[in-house]
């Protein structure tokens, strides 16, 4: 599989995720911030698709932890 690929498929699976948990923020602000994860991971050498997005997602969550004011989203728990 090409990193391009690999990357979209992270992509997506991150964004599906924090999507359906009603945690994702605007969209341009959420896209870049997870394609960034994702390739700052890739820069070092990981290539498993579910690592990256898992990544992604807990970066992502850790961002939102520590300034709850960085994107205009409520989550939905239960």
């Amino acid at each position: 599989m090409s990193i391009r690929c690999t990357v979209e498929s992270a992509f997506f699976i991150a964004w599906g995720c924090l999507e359906k948990s009603g945690e994702l923020g605007q969209p341009d602000e959420s896209a870049n911030f997870l394609l960034d994860a994702i390739e700052a991971q890739i820069r070092t050498g990981e290539r498993r698709q579910l690592m990256l997005a898992n990544r992604a997602i807990d970066a992502w969550r850790a961002r939102a932890a520590n300034n709850p004011s960085a994107h205009d989203c409520e989550a939905r728990f239960g």
